[in-house]
């Protein structure tokens, strides 16, 4: 569904992404990991094409930047880790704004499908008995859940997901990757997130890349790519066995 090539971004002297190349697959949820710095958010900036870059973005066959704004908000839906919305728009509002794309103009009049859509959205988050209430009543989760909700009611192929969970509690966490593994398996859909988790990438992955000083590390299987080794020559420190050592706290329970 996706294929990167070769994609590079250089800022200055300075090669923040360098050389990357991937494919996403449909059903795939791919977790890109690395520490502060690797250059994922920048990898997921230049696929959208919002900063230059070398090599190619190729979706479905097509170069990226071929797409228009609307057109590509049709086949791909961004989802960041924080939002401050600034005025108290309504939970459906915000939600409905996922169908621009499909409106036929600026002032244009949400017809009986969009309001279909967006209400499936809104049921399929978890946030339906709450679309009259004011974006800024909400907690962390219920606003995150907003925002998902605003892209699945824009019907995109692949969902773009930039560490969605950083700052939610657990439950939030949980809840938001369980939706979105339920997303993913309907036909032509896959999913790209960037997450720091460990478990959450064991979780729900199905394939990694892992990414240090804005190169490939390693890619394939979650299990291949979170290996000991891997995880230690990226981020300088046994992560396994740090893992294994909180186990430890549990067995007292």
């Amino acid at each position: 569904m996706l294929e990167v090539d070769s994609l590079s971004v250089k800022i200055g002297e300075r090669k923040i992404v360098d050389n990357v190349s991937f494919v996403l697959k449909e059903h795939d949820i791919l977790i890109v990991m690395g520490p502060n710095g690797a250059g994922k958010t920048t990898l997921f900036k230049a696929i959208m094409g919002i900063i230059p870059h070398e090599g190619k973005a190729l979706l479905d066959k097509s170069d990226i930047k071929t797409f228009s704004t609307r057109e590509l908000a049709k086949k791909i839906g961004v989802l960041t880790q924080k939002h401050q919305p600034r005025f108290a728009h309504s939970v459906y509002d915000v939600v409905s704004l996922g169908r621009y794309a499909y409106q036929k103009g600026l002032f244009a009049s949400l017809d009986k499908n969009d309001k279909k859509k967006i209400d499936d959205a809104l049921k399929l988050t978890g946030i339906y008995d709450i679309k009259n209430q004011s974006v800024l009543t909400l907690s962390g989760g219920e606003l995150q859940r907003t925002f998902l909700a605003q892209l699945f009611a824009q019907e995109p192929k692949i969902l773009i997901l930039d560490e969605p969970t950083n700052h939610l509690d657990l439950q939030y966490q949980i809840a938001i990757f369980d939706i979105i593994r339920e997303w993913v398996k309907q036909d032509n859909r896959a999913v790209m997130a960037a997450v720091h988790d460990i478990n959450t990438a064991y979780s729900y992955g199905n394939r990694a890349i892992l990414m240090n000083e804005g190169k490939v590390h390693v890619q394939g299987s979650v299990e291949q790519v979170l290996d000991r080794e891997h995880l230690k020559a990226v981020y300088k420190v046994d992560v396994v066995d740090w893992m294994q050592s909180l186990l430890r706290y549990w067995d007292l329970q």
